[in-house]
């Protein structure tokens, strides 16, 4: 059994089941409610209850004062849907409605899927999660070296388990770090999000994704959130790679493409030793994707490429206000 839950003011809806957390399937659904905790401590993701029944199935030492009981506050981290409900809570919809937060996280994974990629997994505290729009980047705090930006490649729907990728670079002392030092449980500060580099949620129209390299990251976040989202329109993923590197999750991409009906993902790889490496490679993608004038265009990785690839689908009738880019 399920419920729809009713979002005021916005009127997004989405389903709850029985015993699901309200706070869960709302995050599962792609809602951008606010919260933080995840535990029933802070309050950030209070709600009022307009109509309907729900029922708290899980302790909390938030307490609510005895004007929002008579409101009919709950917290939807602690809360279940008994019926059909319709509740008043803060959304976010840009990046300007997500604060900037301090997070001390552990390591929780270093997964080498290649002599050179690397997937670090971060875990949050359940006392304080990440809270972040799809595409978004926050700054690592690694030890005694700088910060350093990297996109988040995880979906929003979990602010408590963190993906990033990074390729090995020895020119850079982090990374060198990070490839060769770094540890399992090593605590590493978290500040962010910050970035533009978000869904055009309301859009119909077809999306289509350029990453280069670990420019894959952002893109995945992307289609991560859109598939919570249930869009209906298409999908295309073209993803480039150095002739001498690997699609480095490639068996993932492909997994899309098998479970979803209007998502296709393709391959490519080019030179960056030759004066112009997209050449061909931007031709190639103009070729296989929609129709130029009717997209919603993403694309991340090098300023070389974004600079490339923005000029042609202008040419060919891509509207600049379309087009979204993220230097990595």
């Amino acid at each position: 059994m399920s419920f729809k839950v009713t979002i005021k003011p916005s009127n997004h809806q989405f389903e709850a089941a029985a015993q699901e957390l309200l706070l869960e399937a709302a995050l599962r659904s792609g809602m951008n409610v606010n919260y933080s905790c995840n535990t029933g401590t802070c309050g950030e993701c209070k709600a009022k209850i307009i109509s309907g029944d729900t029922a708290v199935i899980r302790h909390h030492d938030y307490s609510l004062s005895e004007a929002e009981k008579i409101q009919n506050y709950a917290l939807l981290c602690c809360s279940e849907a008994r019926s059909d409900l319709v509740i008043e809570t803060s959304e976010a919809f840009t990046a300007e409605d997500i604060p900037t937060q301090k997070i001390s996280t552990k390591v929780a994974k270093l997964d080498y899927v290649t002599k050179n990629n690397l997937l670090l997994y971060l875990r949050t505290p359940r006392s304080k999660s990440l809270r972040f729009l799809a595409g978004q980047m926050v700054d690592l705090h690694i030890a005694n070296y700088p910060p350093i930006s990297l996109p988040v490649a995880s979906c929003p729907c979990n602010g408590m388990v963190l993906q990033f990728h990074l390729q090995r670079d020895e020119q850079q002392p982090v990374l060198k770090y990070i490839f060769e030092d770094l540890k399992q449980s090593e605590n590493l500060q978290v500040k962010g999000p910050h970035g533009n580099f978000t869904l055009e949620e309301t859009s119909q129209r077809p999306i289509v994704m350029v990453a280069e390299g670990t420019g894959l990251a952002p893109i995945k976040s992307l289609i991560e959130h859109a598939i919570t989202l249930d869009l209906p329109q298409s999908m295309t993923l073209f993803w480039l790679v150095d002739k001498n590197e690997a699609h480095y999750l490639s068996n993932y991409c492909r997994s899309w493409e098998l479970a979803l009906d209007c998502f296709v993902y393709i391959p490519l790889t080019h030179d960056t030793s030759r004066g112009n490496p997209y050449e061909n490679t931007v031709s190639d993608t103009l070729a296989r994707c929609p129709i130029e004038t009717e997209i919603d265009l993403y694309l991340a990785g090098s300023q070389q490429m974004i600079t490339q690839f923005t000029h042609r689908f202008i040419e060919k009738g891509t509207p600049q206000a379309r087009i979204k880019a993220l230097q990595v």
